[in-house]
């Protein structure tokens, strides 16, 4: 009998053997603890990265042992079978995206032992999400989708005993405050993490904080949770490494002459004081485990079976340790228990360093392809699945395709995918992955339009390179088209549409047949002088759109004698340095230069742009920006490129070794004036160049940069930056959003509670994560830039932002990914554009309400599809549900097929509460547009009712008296829950500033 049969029957006859029980897990199943004594709670896990220095695949199947010995489903199958032998052992699980995979393999006897270990508490699931995020470079929706991921599959094959109560972000790069607020919106009790700022972390060991009470958010109430540092990274003490991947001794006991039993005890228990002395209360966790250990699960618990032994058997002759196996939630449930009060905590841990050279802010902007790239993926993830529920599909390959786009854009929350720290094959294949997942949400979009649209047999092709102004749908079709526009947002919404075409002169109608104002617009020569790029078209037509949810515009070719007034030809004037004439432009895109119009001379100093809501003043002499003018406040503001020269910067850090170089050469520049959009084209060198556009009715100034290849002939490295410089008094204070929501305070050289070591790099230690925007301000105007892709920001200087765009660098480090992040694409350094927008205000109470409206208009703008207009027909075969009912500040945060027949909702009230107020709306209608028949609350998650959450509650310093009884937070107001026979006063919704409501709807 092959040894795979002996192995499934002896699993079936462990499976047969165990008790079904009840759900005896969580904090009913921990290990009892000893009063009087130092609970040392030995907590054995393994971090299993989704991609770093080899792939996901490579790592979950354990191949290239050459780059790292790791091989992740050998850890399930070892770790299972040891777990099983011993109901003491526990385990906990954290990245469920290697745990789904390796579930889907295992047989029905395997998988029953598994829920058995489950369901009494002994294989533990922590943190749970699809992967374990990073928490600088991500946007909230996608880490609430990736932990909505994770968590449903625990939930849909565990039950409540798979649910996580703990957050487990060891290996993260810096923490966020958003990432603890979205934890305790997910009901999670506490997290623990492993990096903090070394000056941080050496206060709070004399202080006795290292684990703490933090007010996560400033505007959402009862948002404490508790947060707790690991001492010794999340590693096992330093000797005690049982890991066949170690060479720790292990514990030598019986006769042998190397018996070291007592030699091994003194040092644990050496070891166990000191980090006693460093917490307050009598219990002390101790990691087991480290990167893509447990491969051999029967060498740990063998070793840590004795270290418990020999351990817990000095008790007898008076020692005051009682060690036994753990998890992380049983370790906070006993924090909970022991009725301390903690230090508070209001701030961030970002920017990280771990030493005074080191600050870790260079992964800010790591990788920009790879990160705009990732919130495409998010951009058609929500509009896939908005479609999805809208068209009520249910095909098995639409199913698929977006579970799948779902998974591979959870993995990509990784910290080494969006930060862009990992080795440049396993990028390659996240860039693979995420490009295959796009393409099955575009082909799921595109079946949903077919059915709610009067196109059944509508293309709906999706154009993947508009970033470089190319379509090939376009330039193949070009007389005669059409482009089908979705809005995710939950509101009519009115944006310009820039689509590539020829040189033609076209029509732009309504679905009503109404001709639309359209524009011609050159493409940038720097742009058609890619050599990668295919240059049949070389212009964007650009229209103005009105989008509810779907809206259909038809381009069409026209000869020029019946063209109507709405195709304008821009007004041209070009400005060419003396010393730049000689500039290198490729003759083929001469011609961009001199459009329809005789060029104007350099005559005056300045040059004005404007329309109805924004002036801007070019000044000749230099090319660059010198004034806006917009919501009624004028101000000097220049804007410029620079570098910082490096020979040590890496993936992770950014290491300033000199002063930034401002690029002082003037910019040529060119104007393009229609009646919708005026651009000034600027070229600033051979390998930067920009385009500062406005647009009628819009009121923010849009910058798209074009920078690289980044020279690198001279043998150093280059982080690219861009400056606003303005006279703003701002006193060294300024502003970023964390994780896309509340706005962070930031100061200067300052910290919150500790004073960083700024002595080797006083820039690098005053960037901070971007992903959304950043602002300052004074007592009367407030300056703002948004952007389009996470990056890193500072404010060196009062009145003056800085924004990282690009990196390229040849020092290989010892950080982990052992080369130089030197992107190269077709053989050369990589090439990245992208956007910046600038608001200028003055400073009134909810003034900054219009950022967070642009904010989601650039997050999730309209998704185009292309069409053949011949595929037109006359029926429209579905309404849509209509949301333009709800208060403006409600953000549809999510629509989506949460199963077969179920629904999944969020509302979000995307105000703070500077900005915003409470707003009620019902939401009867929209239920009975998708069908309802019953609706229920949870938390964030979408997977435990809100009726059930009970949050353990900590009570920080100077609170008032410590409670006699452990506490508890619940729903603060009444959880919803109705179905289609109750009255619509039963679907009324109240949202308060940044509150986010969560519903599952049961359809017909």
């Amino acid at each position: 009998m092959g040894s795979v049969n002996i192995l499934a029957i002896f699993l079936a006859l462990i499976a047969s053997h165990v008790t079904p029980s009840e759900a005896v897990c969580g904090y009913e199943s921990c290990p009892d603890t000893k009063s009087n004594m130092i609970n040392i709670h030995l907590v054995p896990h393994s971090h299993d990265d989704l991609g770093w220095l080899k792939t996901v695949d490579q790592y979950y199947y354990g191949n290239k042992h050459n780059i790292q010995h790791a091989g992740v489903q050998y850890i399930f199958d070892t770790v299972v079978a040891e777990l099983s032998k011993d109901s003491r052992r526990r385990f906990i699980q954290v990245e469920t995206g290697f745990f789904a995979k390796w579930w889907e393999d295992q047989s029905e006897a395997k998988k029953q032992l598994v829920r058995t270990l489950v369901n009494e508490g002994r294989l533990e699931f922590t943190g749970g999400a699809w992967s374990m995020n990073d928490e600088a470079a991500v946007n909230y929706q996608s880490v609430i989708d990736q932990f909505a991921v994770g968590l449903k599959f625990l939930n849909d094959n565990f039950g409540v005993c798979g649910r996580p109560r703990v957050g487990w972000q060891i290996d993260a790069f810096g923490h966020s405050r958003e990432q603890a607020s979205m934890f305790a919106q997910m009901a999670f009790d506490g997290q623990f993490f492993a990096r903090m700022d070394q000056n941080d972390k050496n206060k709070r060991v004399d202080n006795l904080g290292l684990e703490m009470v933090w007010d996560a958010s400033e505007t959402l109430e009862e948002m404490d949770f508790f947060t707790g540092m690991l001492y010794n990274h999340y590693s096992a003490p330093p000797g005690f490494c049982f890991d066949s991947l170690c060479q720790d001794d292990p514990i030598i006991d019986g006769k042998s002459y190397d018996n070291n039993v007592k030699s091994r005890v003194d040092d644990f228990l050496n070891y166990a004081s000191n980090l006693a002395g460093y917490y307050r209360s009598t219990h002390i966790m101790v990691p087991m485990g480290d990167d893509f250990q447990y491969e051999n699960a029967y060498m740990n618990y063998k070793n840590m079976d004795k270290l418990i032994k020999y351990v817990n058997e000095r008790q007898a002759s008076g020692s005051k340790y009682n060690i036994f196996y753990s998890t992380a939630g049983c370790y906070l449930n006993s924090l909970h228990k022991s009725l301390q009060s903690w230090p508070s905590k209001t701030q961030d841990f970002l920017p990280h360093s771990h030493e005074a050279k080191s600050f870790w802010t260079g992964f800010f902007t790591s990788r920009p392809t790879q990160k705009r790239f990732e919130r495409d993926g998010n951009h058609i993830l929500q509009v896939a699945k908005q479609l999805s529920v809208l068209a009520d599909l249910s095909g098995e390959e639409q199913t698929r395709d977006l579970d799948y786009l779902r998974q591979i854009m959870a993995v990509m929350q990784h910290h080494d995918a969006i930060t862009g720290t990992e080795k440049q094959e396993v990028s390659n294949d996240y860039d693979r992955l995420l490009y295959d997942a796009i393409l099955g949400g575009a082909n799921t979009a595109r079946d949903a339009l077919r059915v709610l649209t009067n196109q059944p047999s509508g293309e709906f092709e999706s154009c993947l390179k508009l970033n470089i102004s190319e379509c090939a749908f376009t330039k193949e079709n070009a007389d005669d088209f059409m482009v089908t526009l979705y809005n995710p947002l939950a509101h009519t919404s009115v944006q310009y549409v820039r689509v590539p075409v020829k040189e033609e002169n076209y029509q732009v109608t309504d679905e009503k047949g109404a001709v639309v104002a359209s524009e011609l617009v050159p493409v940038p020569w720097e742009v058609l002088a890619l050599e990668f790029r295919n240059n049949d078209t070389q212009h964007e037509l650009v229209f103005k759109a009105s989008v509810n949810k779907i809206a259909t515009y038809f381009i069409k070719k026209v000869d020029k004698t019946t063209a109507t007034d709405n195709t304008l030809t821009t007004q041209t004037k070009q400005f060419i340095n003396e010393k730049e004439s000689n500039l290198n432009v490729p003759k083929r895109f001469k011609k961009v230069h001199s459009l329809k119009t005789d060029l104007e001379p350099l005559d005056d100093q300045e040059t004005v742009v404007q329309n109805s809501l924004i002036k801007l003043v070019i000044d000749n002499n230099t090319g660059r920006l010198k004034t806006v003018e917009m919501n009624g406040v004028s101000e000097d503001i220049g804007q410029t490129f620079g570098m910082y020269k490096t020979a040590r910067s890496c993936h992770y850090i950014f290491r300033q070794d000199s002063d930034l170089e401002l690029l002082e050469d003037a910019f040529d520049f060119t104007v393009y004036e229609g009646e919708s959009v005026k651009e000034v084209h600027q070229h600033v060198n051979e390998w930067i160049s920009q385009v500062i556009r406005i647009y009628e009715g819009v009121n923010r100034v849009e910058f798209e940069w074009l920078v690289g290849p980044v020279p690198i002939d001279d043998e150093l490295g280059k982080e690219i930056v861009t400056i606003f410089k303005s006279g703003i008094a701002s006193g060294g204070v300024f502003y970023t959003d964390s994780n896309g929501r509340e706005m962070m305070r930031r100061e200067k050289d300052k910290r919150e509670d500790f004073s960083p070591d700024l002595s080797e790099q006083p820039v690098s230690g005053n960037y901070y994560p971007v992903t959304s925007r950043m602002a300052l301000q004074d007592a009367s105007k407030r300056m703002v830039l948004l952007n389009d892709r996470s990056q890193g920001g500072a404010s060196l200087e009062d009145g003056r932002l800085e924004m990282m765009l690009h990196r390229r660098h040849i020092f290989a480090d010892g950080s982990g990914a052992a080369e130089a992040i030197n992107e190269q694409q077709f053989g050369k350094g990589l090439i990245a554009r992208g956007k910046l927008f600038l608001y200028l205000n003055s400073v009134e109470d909810g003034a900054t309400a219009s950022e967070r409206v642009a904010e989601k208009e650039i997050h999730l703008p309209f998704w185009k599809f292309f069409s053949k207009s011949s595929n037109i027909q006359s029926d429209v075969t579905k309404s849509l549900s209509d949301f333009n009912d709800l208060p403006q500040s409600v953000h549809l945060l999510t629509l989506e097929p949460y199963s077969k027949d179920e629904i999944l909702l969020r509302f979000e009230n995307f105000l703070d509460q500077t900005e915003g107020h409470v707003v009620s709306f019902s939401i009867r209608q929209i239920f009975d547009d998708l069908g309802g028949l019953e609706i229920r609350e949870t938390t964030l998650d979408g997977n435990l009712p809100l009726s059930d959450m009970k949050r353990l509650k900590f009570h920080h310093d100077g609170s008032g008296p410590v409670p006699s009884s452990p506490e508890y937070f619940t729903s603060l107001h009444k959880p919803l829950a109705a179905d289609r026979s109750q009255d619509d006063s039963e679907f009324s919704v109240t949202l308060k500033p940044l509150q986010i409501r969560t519903f599952i709807i049961k359809k017909e």
